[in-house]
């Protein structure tokens, strides 16, 4: 019934500007060829907020069309340090649907390298599972590669709230690697998304962190 219902609006047109002595230019699109045309972008801002540490924001953005995946981050890998990813996008599945990512990534600023990454999430129901690393190549020197990764493991008993753990290495925070762990709550609502993060909580390197993401 809707294949008809697109149909039969241009038809008419045409039939009345015919009528009229006129000329009528009519183009069909399918609803799948503008879905495929279709870029989505997303804006987010992390706030780390550390008692004995310095605090610290990380924006990233990304655009993805069909495979093609772009992104920018800054203080991800480190403080005032910005990189850009080239990626591309599979998805398998239906009731239970992995999405990966595999990315390249050029870092510059007060680290400067590149680094191959990946983003992956599987999802069942309402659980999910996502994870996204790389490892970091200094430009510099080999004493400064390491391997990061922010993992999060899910449920969400409503649409609108979701609750879980998460796992995080990072050098962000200093020379050194660490692996912090911790709890998160989420909120969602439309296009917006609010989670809190607590990472190693009772220690004296615990951090706060309020993330907002925007789709559009």
């Amino acid at each position: 019934m809707k294949s008809q219902t697109i149909l039969s609006v241009p038809a008419l047109s045409f039939a009345v500007l015919s009528a009229l002595g006129g000329t009528a230019a009519v183009t069909l699109e399918t609803a799948t060829g503008t879905q495929e045309d279709k870029w989505e972008y997303s804006i987010s801002t992390a706030t780390y907020f550390a008692p004995h540490l310095q605090d610290y924001v990380n924006p990233n953005f990304t655009a993805d069309h069909d495979w093609l995946h772009l992104e920018a981050r800054y203080n991800y890998e480190a403080l005032k340090t910005g990189s850009l990813w080239l990626g591309y996008n599979f998805s398998f599945g239906k009731e239970l649907v992995l999405e990966a990512t595999p990315m390249i990534g050029r870092v510059f600023g007060n680290s400067t390298g590149i680094a191959p990454g990946y983003a992956i999430s599987i999802t069942y129901k309402a659980i999910e599972f996502f994870t996204q690393g790389e490892y970091f190549v200094d430009a510099g020197t080999h004493a400064e590669n390491f391997f990061y990764t922010w993992s999060e493991l899910s449920c969400a008993p409503a649409r609108w709230f979701k609750v879980g753990l998460v796992v995080d290495r990072t050098k962000a925070l200093g020379s050194n690697a660490e692996i912090r762990r911790g709890p998160l709550v989420g909120f969602k609502y439309k296009d917006v998304d609010l989670t809190t993060y607590w990472l190693s909580p009772g220690s004296r390197d615990a951090t706060f962190i309020f993330a907002i993401t925007c789709y559009f």
